[in-house]
């Protein structure tokens, strides 16, 4: 895949008609984050076990009463229009097509598609390995805790695991929407890994690893990575969400960013320390691959960001860092089913994590608490008090397009932008955090760019919330309020549209604010505010380097790829 998008890279300037979208029409929502068209769901399967051509009983709801233009796929295979034998709007009776492979069911109508339903394929699933079989490979033996609802933890028995992850990981299968135009050998496996911003690793050891099932993660099998090798476990089951959410219309962009030294003063052995942010990795931004780089970094992925060591730094002389990548991004829709929503664990890390206050976010201050009580009031659901902050925002937090320069980007930000009811997108996407914070619902911000019709890049910030069992919740306040740049594609429903869903028009570059430690403790750190990622520390001069100029470049898009 990440050779396919490589070589289809079309350059900035190829036309706009990349630019006309997915093709596909949006319903307009009846309520926020829903559509007035409802998306199916499936409850369950019968038999949820078997051989591919077995006949099969879908039980949900929302199919349609007939099925028209529906149908189901099962491993990215659609069924021939003869193997449906009963259809209507709660249950679906079909015979699974023959080269079906993972197992995976979705139910499609419209452009809306169901959450999956594990079948699973007796011919397909891993045996268990013997304890005498040899090899230095991790080795899978049990998955306790299936069916496990995203966020809870489940435990990975087996050996060959090492005492320590290191550059392991465990990856589950991806709730990913292929096309329909992608051949299916195409199509799969495709996988998420357990993410550790997300608190997602707790115990690793030689014989157990302790995960929490990660978001985006859907029906299927479980793999586990280390140096020594690969081995994918039996399948694993997703507990019933309370809603869907499906990752589509994939758009890759090639970037190329860095930063520019020139040093004024310096005496020998001096240093200095760069931290260039890295594209952020999430169910919806894929892992970006690296096209090239001038120099080596110090530490390659350092909390997200690329560390460079610049050492004997000569006055007059410059010294450069630039990075490019391949990085994918989806089109995030959620359709939630708000009453099943229920107050998370507040002992859970993440909901710990994400519910405190943070330099950038003053959820304690009194008049962000005052002003959460006052707009959530007696609602105790957390989908509907994040539902209620949004819609306050968008239409009266003062929200504007243009960057607002003249306001602090560090402490008191916040409380200046809820007092004169004014903010931009960076602003907007604090206070919303501060605000669900406040309210007692997990909430970062996300900080990027924004690509518009003339594919310039243009620092834009939103943020994400958390549901216990669903996962991260997109919601954009700037885009909602319709202060967008002129330039960008802005939808005609943006106010509902963008709580609970996000376009591709955009690249990540954090997730939360990044919190780096200095290198040197005599060292001279230096931040920057409003910038296209969200970190306490960009640079730190050491030793004999006493006067130097930094110039970080915008983020620039050399290429569009829109399959």
């Amino acid at each position: 895949m990440k050779s396919e998008a490589a070589g289809a890279v079309k350059h900035a300037g190829a036309g706009a008609r990349r630019w006309r979208g997915t093709g596909q029409a949006l319903c307009a929502l009846l309520v926020m984050g829903a559509c007035e068209s409802k998306t199916p769901y499936i409850g369950s399967i019968s038999p949820r076990g078997g051989i591919m051509g077995d006949v099969v009983t879908v039980f949900g709801g929302h199919f349609g009463r007939e099925r028209n233009e529906s149908y189901i796929t099962v491993g990215g295979i659609v069924p021939t229009s003869s193997a449906y034998l009963e259809w209507d709007d709660a249950r679906i009776v079909f015979k699974t097509p023959e080269l079906g492979e993972s197992g995976l069911i979705y139910v499609h109508r419209g452009d809306k598609r169901s959450n999956a339903a594990l079948f699973a394929n007796q011919a397909v699933i891993p045996a268990r390995p013997g304890e005498t079989e040899p090899g230095i490979e991790p080795r899978i033996l049990a998955v306790r805790g299936s069916p496990a609802s995203i966020g809870q933890a489940i435990t990975i028995t087996g050996r060959n695991f090492g005492a320590a992850r290191e550059d392991g990981g465990v990856f589950f299968t991806w709730d990913v929407e292929p096309p329909r135009s992608a051949p299916a050998e195409s199509q799969g496996p495709f996988l998420v890994e357990v993410s550790a911003r997300d608190f997602g690793y707790e115990l690793w050891s030689e014989r157990e690893i302790r995960v929490r099932v990660p978001d985006g993660a859907a029906s299927g099998s479980i793999e586990v990575r280390t140096s020594r090798g690969e081995r994918s476990s039996e399948l694993f089951e997703i507990a019933p969400k309370p809603g869907t959410k499906s990752y589509r219309d994939k758009r890759s962009y090639a970037i190329s960013y860095g930063v520019d030294v020139q040093v004024q003063e310096a005496s020998s052995a001096n240093t200095l320390y760069l931290w260039v942010p890295l594209p952020a990795d999430s169910a919806s931004q894929r892992a970006a691959e690296r096209l090239s780089r001038n120099r080596e970094p110090f530490f390659d992925n350092h909390r997200g960001t690329s560390l460079f060591k610049l050492t004997d730094l000569t006055p007059g002389r410059n010294a450069a860092v630039v990075l490019s990548y391949l990085v994918e991004v989806y089109t995030v829709e959620t359709a939630v089913r708000g009453q099943q929503i229920k107050a998370g664990s507040r002992t859970a890390p993440l909901e710990t994590a994400c519910t405190q206050p943070a330099p950038l976010i003053p959820s304690n201050d009194p008049a962000v608490v005052k002003q959460a009580a006052a707009i959530t009031g007696r609602d105790q659901n957390p989908y509907s008090k994040a539902q209620r902050i949004y819609q306050w925002l968008v239409t009266e937090g003062g929200i504007q397009a243009e960057p607002l320069p003249d306001v602090p980007g560090g402490a008191g930000a916040v409380q200046e932008a809820l007092e004169k009811r004014r903010a931009d997108s960076y602003l907007a996407s604090l206070l919303f955090c501060s605000l669900a914070r406040a309210a007692g619902v997990p909430a970062i911000p996300v900080a990027g760019v924004l690509v518009d019709k003339s594919a310039a890049a243009r620092r834009h910030y939103w943020a994400e919330f958390w549901l216990e069992g669903f996962g991260w919740v997109p919601a954009d306040p700037a885009l909602g309020a319709g202060a967008a740049p002129p330039s960008f594609a802005l939808r005609p429903d943006a106010q509902s549209y963008y709580f609970g869903n996000l376009d591709n028009q955009r690249i990540a570059f954090s997730r939360d604010q990044t919190v780096l430690s200095p290198m040197d403790p005599r060292g001279r750190t230096a931040g920057r505010s409003r910038e296209y990622a969200l970190q306490n520390l960009w640079e730190e001069a050491a030793g004999g380097l006493e006067s130097y100029s930094s110039l970080w470049s915008d983020v620039t898009i050399t290429g569009i790829y829109a399959q």
